[in-house]
């Protein structure tokens, strides 16, 4: 006879001091999930106060039993997202990860029906992370779903965190490379975004030369007026650390109306993209965009000494 969920739970070796019959924030139980022990897994993985009786089932629980309180933990989608959701939740169910294949088939199969909503979740989104770098072939899957996911995630306030991880992370080369070249080749649009800038950011200071060449060519004609603006000015900083990708930042500056140029040099964002600029030209001797540069500038010299670009004043003032 199959054994039903009341029969599991009460194969489960609860700690005695664990009571209380309070349901999961904001979960309505359905009538299989509505009793006390259940209540009692729920106290277990999320309370403060849970992690001594956490730690005394682990030791205790032989393989059977710990599969049997993943298969508990896993079988209601929103049983399991309030858990993970939860800062102690997310800790404790990421210690239950890599234990065993068929542990980890559940808890792959949980994540996946609320990928998008536990990946962009602040404590839920480690259990994620973990679990790509824990599962075997499991990971595949998840990295599908991110990938089909990945703008939405890259332009949420913690989704953007995760795939920074993730990406840095990854053991798999092909679908790291996936990633970077979706981040890339959409760099433009999460420039502008106040998160996605982040994921773009991020993935210029991996110095991998073919995503940096990628996002220089994404980029090129908007380094202007991604400069004005605080994040973007932050990317296109990051441009101009790398050879390649400065020329097109450079070639951008140089090719700018002189009027234009200036305002960029006085705005409080895009003073510091321009002495990067200079700096940068002059140091690795790349004298024609550096005279280039100069030139543009040293008619707005005196403007710009009473601005935010006064450092390019005095920069100019040197090569006199």
């Amino acid at each position: 006879m199959a054994m039903t969920m009341s029969d599991g739970l009460q194969l489960i070796r609860f700690p005695k001091g664990i009571s209380g019959y309070i349901p999961p924030p904001g979960f309505a139980p359905r009538a299989t999930l509505a009793n006390a022990r259940l209540n009692e897994l729920f106290m277990v993985m999320t309370s403060c106060e849970g992690v001594s009786q956490f730690k005394e089932i682990i030791s205790k629980s032989d393989r059977k039993e710990l599969q049997l309180m993943v298969l508990l933990l896993t079988s209601d989608s929103d049983y399991f997202t309030e858990v993970v959701r939860n800062i102690y939740g997310s800790r404790r169910v990421q210690k239950l990860l890599g234990i065993s294949d068929d542990m980890d088939a559940f808890f792959c199969a949980a994540i996946l029906r609320r990928f998008f909503h536990i990946i962009t979740d602040k404590y839920a989104s480690y259990v994620a992370i973990r679990a790509m770098l824990v599962f075997d072939q499991k990971k595949y899957v998840m990295y599908e779903h991110l990938l089909h996911h990945a703008l939405d995630i890259a332009r949420n306030q913690y989704g953007c965190i995760a795939l920074n991880e993730v990406i840095t992370d990854a053991d798999d080369p092909f679908y790291r490379n996936l990633l970077l070249d979706l981040v890339a080749r959409n760099s433009l649009c999460l420039s502008n975004d106040p998160s996605g800038n982040f994921a773009v950011q991020h993935v210029l200071t991996l110095y991998d030369l073919r995503c940096t060449h990628n996002v220089a060519v994404s980029l090129r004609g908007h380094c202007i007026d991604l400069s004005f603006k605080k994040y973007g000015s932050y990317i296109v900083e990051k441009l101009l650390d790398t050879e390649e990708s400065m020329a097109v930042v450079v070639t951008e500056l140089l090719e700018c109306e002189g009027g234009r140029l200036m305002r960029l040099a006085r705005n409080e964002f895009g003073s510091f993209v321009v002495v990067k600029a200079l700096r940068v030209t002059r140091e690795i001797n790349t004298v024609d965009l550096f005279r280039g540069l100069v030139q543009k500038l040293v008619p707005f010299r005196q403007l710009l000494l009473r601005s935010h670009g006064s450092n390019i004043a005095n920069m100019l003032e040197s090569t006199i």
